[in-house]
Parts: C-alpha cells; sequence; structure tokens
C-alpha cells in the first residue's frame, strides 16, 4: 500500500509541474523552434539528473546492458515534447492539456498490448467521461464544431504527439531491467537529449541565443528542471508502483491545473462552459483512484 500511496503522490506533482509547461510553453512558443528549445531543456536535464546519480555511486555496468532501451524510450520522449511545442504555436494552453487528457484511454489500449493490463468496466466508464470532457474543452462547449469534428491545427498536432506520451509509460515497464529509478531516469533523459540534438542540429545552430526574451530562458529553465528531469523522475518512479491506466489517470487534472497557471500568469479565464468540461476530467480521476 505504501508503494501505491508514494505513486500517487508522485503523479500529483506530476500533473501540477506538467501544467506549467503548457502555460509557459504556449507564451514562447512562437519566439524559438520546438527543436531547439528541447535540446536545450534535455540537455540540463540531463546534466542535473546525471550530478545525482554519479554523487550516489554514478551509472553501474549492468544498467548499460541493452543501451537501445534508453534509445527506444528517449526517442518516444522527443517525439512528444517536439510536437507538443509545435502545437502550443495555434493551440491554447487549456486546450492543449485538454489533449493531453486522452492519453489514459491510449495508454490503457497500449497497457493491455504490451503488459496484459486489462481494464475493468469502472475504468473504461472512467476513461469515457474523461475523454467526453476532453472533447468538451478542445471544442470549446461549440456542439456545432463538435458535430463538425472542426479541431484546430494545433490539437491535432500535439494529439499525435500524445500517442507517443501514452506509449512511453508501459514501455517503462516493459524495458526497465531492475535498474534504479534515478539510473534510468538519467540514461533515458540523455537518450532523449542527443536524439533532439540530432533532429534539430540546423533549428540550434540558426537560433540567436542572445537575443531571446528573458521569458523564454525562464520557460526553458522551468522545463528542464521541473518539467523534464523532475518529471521523468516522477512517472517512471510511479509506473514501477501502478498500473499504466492509473499513473496517466493523474493527466485528467492537468487541465485544473493549467487553468491555475494561466490566472497566475495574468491571461483570461476559460468560460463557464468550458469549465464544465474541466469538471468532467475531474470527476474522471476519481473514479479511476477508486480501488
Amino acid at each position: 500500500m505504501g508503494s501505491a500511496r508514494g505513486g500517487h503522490l508522485a503523479m500529483l506533482a506530476f500533473s501540477a509541474l506538467v501544467a506549467g509547461s503548457f502555460s509557459l510553453g504556449g507564451q514562447v512558443a512562437d519566439e524559438l523552434a520546438p527543436t531547439a528549445l528541447n535540446a536545450v531543456r534535455f540537455a540540463i536535464a540531463a546534466a542535473i539528473m546525471g550530478a545525482f546519480v554519479f554523487a550516489r555511486g554514478g551509472v553501474p555496468r549492468a544498467a548499460l546492458r541493452a543501451p537501445w532501451r534508453y534509445g527506444v524510450l528517449g526517442g518516444i520522449f522527443a517525439f512528444y515534447f517536439v510536437l507538443m511545442f509545435e502545437g502550443l504555436k495555434t493551440a491554447p494552453p487549456v486546450s492543449a492539456a485538454a489533449v493531453f487528457t486522452l492519453t489514459p484511454v491510449l495508454s490503457a489500449v497500449f497497457g493491455w498490448f504490451l503488459l496484459r493490463q486489462v481494464v475493468s468496466a469502472r475504468i473504461a466508464g472512467a476513461l469515457v467521461i474523461g475523454g467526453l470532457g476532453a472533447a468538451w474543452v478542445i471544442f470549446r462547449a461549440d456542439l456545432e464544431a463538435l458535430m463538425a469534428f472542426e479541431i484546430g491545427r494545433g490539437e491535432a498536432i500535439y494529439f499525435v504527439g500524445c500517442v507517443g506520451h501514452a506509449l512511453y509509460t508501459p514501455m517503462v515497464r516493459v524495458l526497465n531491467r531492475g535498474e534504479a529509478v534515478l539510473v534510468f531516469s538519467f540514461l533515458t533523459l540523455l537518450a532523449c537529449a542527443s536524439v533532439i540534438t540530432i533532429w534539430g542540429i540546423g533549428d540550434i545552430v540558426a537560433t540567436d541565443w542572445a537575443a531571446l526574451r528573458p521569458l523564454v530562458w525562464i520557460t526553458i529553465a522551468y522545463t528542464a528542471v521541473f518539467a523534464s528531469a523532475a518529471t521523468v523522475f516522477l512517472i517512471q518512479f510511479a509506473s514501477l508502483r501502478l498500473p499504466s491506466s492509473k499513473v496517466m489517470a493523474y493527466t485528467y487534472l492537468t487541465p485544473s491545473w493549467v487553468i491555475l497557471w494561466e490566472i497566475a500568469l495574468g491571461q483570461p479565464v476559460p468560460g463557464a462552459l468550458v469549465l464544465g468540461g474541466v469538471g468532467l476530467t475531474v470527476l474522471a480521476l476519481l473514479m479511476l483512484l477508486k480501488d
């Protein structure tokens, strides 16, 4: 029970920290190429996590067996985060956060295929309610837009990235061979930084780093420390203690956290009808967490 409780607390912190990257990322997404921003961000995150790992004795030789595992996880993470910031160029932060809440459904599907984690009728019902709440927010409580299935370009791009994020959660269990969470997280971050650097080397070289305004550097710092190093550790910690569907259930809190972030950053609050969709996602979370 204690182990499971630790996983729940880790994901509660995860949802709050991830929400900040939506609000901050939405304000600077047009000022820096997604690959350039994420390459620097993950290089910093890997350095921070590496400092913790080497302070505790370094990377055991056993953890370096089958290094392709970190390449797979790092590649999935790179795919997700680059598409996230590409989507935030046009998708409002709350709407993007609603797209993120579709990952539990996808994660449950991947969890069944990869780990044979069975989804009960209650969990399936919660996923449906959460999906309806997400759609409510994504279509901005506009029934005509929903019927016409008018999805914004940013939301569509980000949804593709979320498919990768949903796959990542069960893959942690599939590929972990008993490595400590810190070591596994560090090697995954290092692989992710390497993949994005290779992917975006042209954008990195072309960026005028000295001309970036302070908010861009604040966003890079926040996403590196809190939305990368911390959240990678938290999600891997939780993934080894909770079923995939429960790990990803906490994504349903993200729109609520984003609204608080938006208020704190002086942005307008979504309308009351949109908030109804957020309420459904919170209900889905409570249903998913019930034993």
